[in-house]
């Protein structure tokens, strides 16, 4: 028995998977069904009745979204005078009081009900009665405001609390024309995934209040991305305009975040442009590229000089599997060190939940364990190793590094202390030398999930100020201290990592790889 069947939708015939409804089957030809309330993450409500179609033998037109495709079904949507008047009719009436206020609302330019009009109807208005009048700017929850005169009713917003966030926190209530969208009784709209919302909102009745009045839609460039707020790895679209992101949106990826991202992993953009470090600091006071290298090195030197068992190096799960990879092939490779560290930030128990948000708050941590090339200690060994007086000297790469007072104190006595970092935070702000690094949203790369999957990042902008991806400025400090290590591109040193690197092993560049397996005990402490 067949798992398919074929229908023909405007004359064209096309095969989809049972229990396909005809939208998506359009879909798959390219046919612009349009829609409000229908959305493929969500349960199918067909209240908005924009996504009518003709089906042959049927007397009355049918919601495209709730009818599933059988076979030899035959359809008519671009093809039907009925559909193009019931679908002008639908949103005519759906205008009738809808305040059209596109000047000034922050959905104009990616509005769904702006797109249908000028779509399918793009005709005056043939009524002169005062529009029916709703509350107006309703402080719903901590992150959005209403304006339910822009409503359409379409419940997207209630299905995504009630089948995303697992939360009843919105509701309809009145009835007719008067029917408005409102939080349910003793509630917020107040969730971990509250502002998907907003992304799901085909109007401006649900406006985020950290974007709200900043800037219009296209006025921002779209840089396809991973979030980092975790070791989820969502897949993101990064909003920005000039070198500054104004907003993050989740990106569809079904095998990792569907369509969602928490509201937490949103508001990551604001610490990428807070505290930077713009230029090489050696001894606290600012410096040349030339001058931190070679000053990074020499101070490096003098630990190796003594023992080489005194020099630590220490990856970051906040950065990119290129970093991680550059940093740790100098390390082993070339100065033949053994003390390696993963550190990053502790565990966040509480925020864990089962749907996208990871105890884990590193976007990175099963990279750069497989990018350290061997077994890699943790943040309590390097504790023990500092506190004890083994490690004389570090090379950090990262800002996070949650050490105790006690240990900061042996960190302020090292004779040797390089910090490869973004931010002027954690050990960077003790350290001999600085050397300033790009932030996540700056670079081109990979990072790899808690699942292993490893995912492409992109460069929305350069970087601010003198700082370079932190796998250039690796290769450069190492060529001071005499290894060979020439990358032209973060491919070639992404092409190299999975030469050299069995969990890397299939990875493709810019496309997923299978999950991957670490080969090794991972860290210890």
């Amino acid at each position: 028995m067949s798992d398919t069947v074929t229908l023909t939708i405007d004359g064209q015939e096309v095969t989809v998977p049972k229990g396909t409804n005809v939208l998506e089957a359009a879909r798959k030809l390219k046919i612009n069904i349009s829609y409000f309330c229908y959305h493929p993450g969500l349960s199918v409500a067909a209240s908005c009745r924009q996504c009518l179609v003709e089906i042959v033998g049927q007397p009355k037109l049918a919601p495209s979204c709730q009818v599933v495709a059988t076979d030899g079904m035959k359809v008519l949507s671009q093809k039907s005078d009925k559909v193009k008047v019931a679908r002008q009719q639908m949103l005519e009436f759906t205008l009738v009081n809808h305040p059209v206020d596109c000047p000034i609302c922050d959905k104009a330019g990616e509005c769904t009900l702006q797109k249908h009009y000028f779509d399918w109807d793009a005709q005056p208005s043939r009524s002169s009665n005062e529009k029916v009048h709703k509350p107006k700017r309703v402080d719903v929850g901590p992150q959005i405001m209403l304006d339910a005169e822009r409503c359409i009713l379409c419940s997207r917003c209630i299905r995504v609390c009630d089948e995303v966030a697992g939360q009843h926190q919105l509701d309809m209530t009145r009835r007719g024309d008067r029917e408005v969208i409102s939080t349910a009784p003793g509630q917020r709209l107040d969730n971990p995934y509250s502002l998907n919302t907003v992304d799901v909102c085909p109007v401006g009745a649900l406006t985020a209040k950290d974007f709200r009045f900043t800037l219009r839609a296209w006025e921002l460039m779209m840089t396809p991305s991973v979030c980092h707020g975790c070791s989820t790895g969502c897949n993101i679209e990064i909003h920005h305009q000039e070198g500054k992101i104004y907003r993050l949106a989740p990106r569809e990826n079904h095998q990792v975040n569907k369509y969602w991202m928490c509201d937490e992993g949103r508001f990551t953009y604001k610490s990428v442009h807070a505290g930077r470090l713009a230029a090489p600091v050696v001894d606290g006071l600012p410096s040349t590229w030339e001058r931190a290298l070679s000053a990074a090195a020499e101070k490096l030197k003098s630990v190796l000089d003594k023992s080489r068992d005194a020099l630590g190096v220490v990856l970051s799960p906040r950065h990119g599997n290129e970093d991680n990879f550059v940093l740790a092939r100098m390390a082993r490779d070339f100065l033949g060190l053994d003390r390696l560290y993963v550190v990053g930030k502790k565990p966040v128990r509480d925020r864990e939940d089962k749907i996208l948000r990871s105890a884990d708050v590193n976007p990175n941590t099963k990279g750069a364990l497989a990018a350290a090339g061997g077994p890699a200690a943790g943040l309590s060994v390097l504790e023990k190793d500092l506190a004890d007086g083994s490690l004389r000297g570090l090379l950090v790469l990262g800002a996070d590094a949650p050490l105790s007072d006690e240990v900061l104190e042996k960190v302020r006595a090292l004779d040797a202390l390089v910090v490869i970092a973004a931010h002027e935070q954690g050990l960077a702000p003790l350290a001999h030398v600085v050397l300033p690094a790009a932030d996540w949203a700056e670079v081109h790369g990979t990072i790899t999930n808690r699942e292993g999957r490893v995912q492409r990042v992109r460069a929305a902008f350069p970087p601010a100020g003198q700082a370079l991806p932190a796998w250039e400025i690796a290769a450069r400090l190492g060529r001071k201290l005499g290894a060979t290590l020439e990358f032209p591109s973060p491919r070639a040193v992404f092409l190299e990592m999975t030469s050299k690197v069995t969990a890397f092993a299939g990875a493709e560049w810019g496309k997923e790889a299978p999950l991957v397996q670490l080969r090794f005990a991972g860290t210890r402490g």
